[in-house]
């Protein structure tokens, strides 16, 4: 016992200390890490025989050890992978993935389908092996492996697009092989004949199943974490837990995928995750995944390629020809998908257009590895298969792997140079060099000050000057050239970007330091990467598009102003406006930070001739803003005076927290009195978070006792009149009353203001004035536009209660039809 404990040791840690000794060694010689280690691996596994009988003290105990480390299947599923796809899946950005999930979707499931009935087809034409078998090898040899892909394009530094497509598709169809695998696999143990819409039922099912687990158990642990009081060590600790929790509830006790439920959890984590975490708990998390996935992506390629020698010991001529005949039928399926198919995506609208050198990336570098291994080895452990399907399917997968290991991954680049896809765009080179030329300047600047100081030789200083003023003209020479080929366009794109990623930076800044809550900086995080996105598809006309949609009312908004009419329901409604103000307020926060603070640092990296513009778009954006909130703050003044209060102590906690801190570290108070201060300023702070509820006043007494021409009226029929009267709030700009529609209801006016439209003129009505009687009066169409000039609460009388409400109320009616008669 006390002897397999230290000799496990000796081998885990020995070759984890190889295995992360190849990086630096794979900077030299050019290799991609996953490539070198596979080397490693071999060579270590071809060693292994040699030093069998030889006894060299530590050197012989550690290949025994590392011998020991047998690689199956159960191994790669259970150990690796969680941690791999995981890790992998929680740097992908979820908006860039959902852009293009018609590709992604498209080739990793119906791709992989398609890529393994093909390959079925022609190994089963050469090989005498049964179809069913021919397939299950063409499923496992369809996926494309995300840990071998994502490794390969972090070393080559691959444009995002092109990362997200291909990493995207590698996780999904990884998910889709197992799930067909399992399926496939089933049908030859079982002897049952293949059901195609059993089959499909089974596949959706599984699929979709690993989906909605991985989304419920990320959201119970964004909860919980957001819950945990930010200790960064219980965050981070959490996510772990959530890798592998979620694969084993989905895989082991729902028998749905566990590697779809694993995805799903880290791309919520990596989104809605992001603002429940704290921002301290954040970094931790990234380096920490980042080790994670560095350790198990070494150990596991070594692994693989130790078991090499073993299993290429099957092969023989005629497995070699059926390989060949795998390789090319692979790579001929691969291609009808990505240059064939995809382009038709892309005509008939159903996913955004792939650029030819995309294609051939994503076609060449389809790498196969741990994950088709994995497979195949769970096919060489169950003895319920025959030997020789065992050897087929093993040795041919290991074949396949090892091709695309030293042939693709090694030759990928050569395919990214050739399609320029690993130079940067004229725009982010013209800003690289303007980088390069400011910080050159400012370094010739204080150069002979610095030299003055640290007591160097005058002539050694000037001697690094001259170095660094001439590179710097070299610089501006090249700038010169370069940004000819620039519109104006291409410069308000650079600078626009420029501001909207301070904007952001803005937003998880103020997330970080407490001001924001974590649900409005969600939201202040999509609206800037939304507005990213358009602007680099569409520059300043994407940039005002989405800077429009913004300011507007989102799906959401309405939503919950179709629940507040139809039913009366104020709850959602109240807390999307109290959302907005919140949102607004920081918007307009960071905005002004960028404006003062940053804007002169953006434009000394923009052409001059736009820095101008740039200003313009900024004061508008501000102005907007400044509307925006302006229209809240004069309906509800009361909840606006709240939230700025509660603002400012949120900042004045924070500035507490800092000179507590300060104090304690520089030994002015104990730990016990800095605890008990911290606790105290932690009570204080969490009832500050909790959002004041914001009371929208739809009450229909109140509204009704706003509205002079009811203020006479005796109690009884006031009430009688609310049951008849349907309160609503109208937002700014919202048109109510279309000229020529036919009249179904007017409008009293609470408080706010409506505007009429009556050409040539603009009629504002204001609080306790009333629209839309003249339509039921008369029975007639709408005569005029009627729009709000801000938010309104209005009271809706419908046409059918106002023949009631006319009949019950002859005064009423006189008061009504006198203003109508004023009107015409």
């Amino acid at each position: 016992m006390h002897e397999g404990i230290w000799t496990t040791i000796l081998g885990l840690f020995g070759l984890i200390t190889i295995a992360v000794l190849m990086l630096p060694v794979t900077r030299r010689v050019a290799v991609p890490y996953t490539v070198l280690l596979a080397i490693v691996g071999i060579g270590l596994g071809l060693a292994l025989n040699l030093v069998a009988n030889i006894h060299l003290g530590i050197i012989s105990d550690f290949f025994g050890a590392a011998g020991s480390f047998a690689l199956s299947s159960d191994i790669i599923f259970f150990v690796f992978l969680p941690a791999l796809v995981f890790e992998s899946a929680l740097s992908i950005d979820v908006r860039r993935l959902f852009a293009d999930i018609g590709p992604i979707l498209f080739l990793a499931v119906g791709g992989l389908l398609v890529s393994a009935f093909l390959m079925a087809g022609a190994i089963w034409s050469v090989a005498a092996m049964p179809f069913l078998v021919c397939l299950l090898l063409g499923a496992i040899l369809s996926a494309t492996d995300p840990v071998a892909v994502v490794a390969i394009f972090k070393d080559l530094g691959a444009p995002k697009r092109l990362a997200v497509l291909v990493e995207g598709e590698s996780l999904f169809n990884d998910a889709t092989a197992i799930v067909l695998f399992n399926i496939i696999a089933l049908m030859i143990l079982s002897g049952i004949e293949a059901n195609i819409l059993d089959g499909v039922v089974d596949f959706v099912v599984v699929f979709a199943g690993g989906v909605i687990v991985g989304l419920i158990m990320a959201r119970i642990f964004a909860w919980v974490i957001a819950h945990v009081q930010q200790i960064a060590l219980v965050e981070v600790t959490l996510t772990i837990a959530l890798a592998y929790l979620s694969y084993l509830v989905a895989e082991h006790y729902l028998h749905v995928s566990g590697v779809m439920a694993t995805v799903t959890a880290a791309l919520v984590m990596g989104s809605f995750g992001r603002t429940s975490i704290s921002s301290q708990g954040w970094h931790l998390l990234q380096e920490t995944w980042e080790n994670l996935g560095f350790w198990a992506n070494s150990l596991i390629f070594v692994l693989v390629g130790m078991a090499v020698p073993q299993i290429l010991s099957f092969m023989t001529i005629q497995l070699a020809f059926v390989l060949v005949i795998a390789l090319l039928s692979a790579f001929a399926a691969r291609g009808l998908l990505t240059h064939g198919l995809l382009p038709l995506m892309a005509r008939l609208k159903l996913g955004m257009p792939v650029s030819n050198g995309f294609r051939t990336v994503m076609w060449w570098g389809g790498l196969r590895g741990a994950v088709s291994l994995a497979l195949a080895l769970a096919i060489y452990e169950n003895a319920a298969f025959p030997l020789a399907v065992r050897e087929f399917i093993i040795t041919l997968v290991c074949g396949f792997v090892l091709f695309t290991l030293f042939v693709n991954a090694t030759t990928v680049g050569l395919v990214m140079q050739a399609f320029g896809l690993d130079k940067l765009s004229p725009t982010d080179m013209a800003i690289r060099n303007r980088a390069i030329g400011r910080v050159l300047k400012t370094i010739s600047g204080n150069l002979p000050k610095f030299a003055l100081q640290q007591r160097i030789d005058a002539e050694v200083a000037e001697q690094v000057v001259e170095t660094y003023q001439t590179r710097a003209q070299e610089n501006a020479i090249r700038c010169a050239n370069e940004e000819r080929l620039l519109s104006s366009e291409d410069w308000i794109k650079v600078g626009l970007l420029a501001i909207l990623g301070q904007e952001r930076r803005g937003y998880l800044s103020h997330y970080a330091l407490g001001h924001v809550a974590p649900h409005i900086a969600r939201e202040l995080l999509s609206v800037s990467d939304e507005m990213i996105e358009c602007t680099k598809a569409d520059g300043q006309h994407g940039w005002l598009r989405s800077h429009d949609k913004v300011m507007g009312f989102d799906w959401h908004f309405h939503l919950a102003l179709h629940l507040q009419r139809k039913f009366g329901l104020t709850s959602l409604l109240s807390k999307r406006l109290a959302n907005r103000f919140e949102r607004l307020r920081t918007m307009r926060v960071v905005a002004l930070d960028v404006r003062n603070g940053k804007l002169n640092e953006i434009a000394a990296l923009v052409d001059g001739n736009i820095v101008d513009n740039l200003v313009c778009l900024m004061e508008e954006r501000i102005e907007g803003m400044e509307t925006a909130i302006s229209a809240i703050r004069m309906q509800y003044p009361d909840y606006s005076l709240q939230l700025e209060q509660r603002y400012l102590e949120r900042c004045t906690i924070r500035q507490e927290r800092q000179s507590y801190q300060q104090m304690h570290e520089e030994a002015v108070i104990g730990g016990e009195v800095y605890q008990s201060l911290s606790d105290e300023l932690d009570s204080r702070y969490s009832r500050l978070t909790q959002q004041t509820p914001l009371d929208l006043g739809l009450e229909p007494a109140d509204l009704i006792a706003k509205v002079p021409l009811f203020s006479d009226l005796p109690d009884e029929q006031k009430m009688a009149i609310a049951g008849l009267l349907r309160p609503s709030l109208s937002f700014p700009d919202e048109t109510l009353i279309h000229k020529g529609a036919i009249g179904d209801s007017m409008y009293f006016i609470s408080s706010g203001a409506l505007s009429v439209e009556i050409e040539p003129k603009r009629v504002i009505i204001g609080t306790g004035g009333f629209v839309g009687e003249m339509a039921l009066l008369n029975d007639a169409p709408r005569t005029a536009n009627v729009t709000s000039v801000g938010f309104c609460d209005l009271l809706i009388l419908h046409k059918k209660d106002f023949q009631k409400l006319m009949a019950v109320n002859q005064g009423l009616r006189l008061a009504i039809e006198r203003v109508a008669q004023q009107r015409r």
